[in-house]
């Protein structure tokens, strides 16, 4: 997992998200949408919404935008088209399996600016089932290392129900567990105030797929290329991100 989060933090370096502001508070909203339509307009008991909204507002994400997506959500705001959550799945150069989270108003649109990336790269587009076998749903947190201790996140990450904790040579503290012990490690994590840096239900591979660093660069290409798309919410693929890619992407 450390090599993926480590290119997530080159790409926040590099600024991509603060270059998209616009698009980047597109996708929060939507995201807001979907949890409240869940869980309810309630971020005390819904505990989907209350973390999506501390991202946006970590995000600096206006709060009459949060406010307007609650609506939206709960109903009260009907302006706008439906939003569904789809998750498709596909394959990248030299075989690497993607699995693409979506939000979006429109399935044609989002399924034919899929397809070009995709074929653009030499990938193409995958059939139900033919790449989700490869993957495990995970509860996944991220939590930067200075200044915390490690022994006291591991227990209670360990008493919450995790399957893996790991700590990077830079720091950066990672959380393996099954879907269902996401809540209460969360909870376990805050009660404590610790700040968590990122908290999600994610794609994990079962076994990753190692290239040599100039395939490697090309996939990773087509990941960033198919996450600028508007209704692209997440990207996970089998892929082994080695050190030399990280460097080489870094000084691009």
């Amino acid at each position: 997992m450390s090599g993926h989060s480590k290119w997530s933090t080159i790409k926040r370096k590099k600024g991509a998200a603060d270059a998209k502001r616009g698009q980047l508070f597109t996708r929060l909203a939507r995201e807001i949408v979907i949890a409240v339509r869940e869980g309810g307009g309630d971020p005390e008991t819904n505990f989907r919404l209350r973390l999506t909204i501390d991202r946006a507002r970590s995000l600096n994400m206006p709060k009459e935008n949060i406010d307007r997506a609650i609506k939206r959500g709960t109903g009260e705001d009907k302006d706008g088209a439906a939003i569904e959550q789809i998750t498709y799945e596909g394959y990248g150069p030299h075989g690497i399996a993607l699995m693409i989270d979506c939000l979006t108003e429109n399935r044609n649109r989002t399924v034919s600016e899929l397809r070009h990336a995709l074929t653009h790269a030499g990938g193409s587009m995958g059939e139900v089932g033919s790449v989700s076998w490869q993957f495990d749903r995970i509860a996944y947190f991220g939590i930067e290392g200075k200044g915390v201790d490690f022994d006291k996140i591991f227990e209670l990450a360990l008493e919450g129900g995790a399957e893996d904790i790991n700590q990077d040579e830079d720091g950066y503290i990672e959380i393996t567990a099954p879907v269902d012990a996401f809540k209460t490690i969360s909870d376990l994590l805050k009660m404590n105030k610790l700040e968590i840096d990122e908290a999600e239900l994610r794609m994990l591979p079962k076994q990753e797929i190692a290239l040599d660093s100039e395939k490697t660069i090309k996939v990773m290409h087509l990941i960033e290329n198919l996450e600028d798309l508007d209704d692209v919410q997440n990207v996970y693929s089998n892929l082994e991100v080695s050190e030399e890619a990280l460097a080489a992407m870094e000084e691009e």
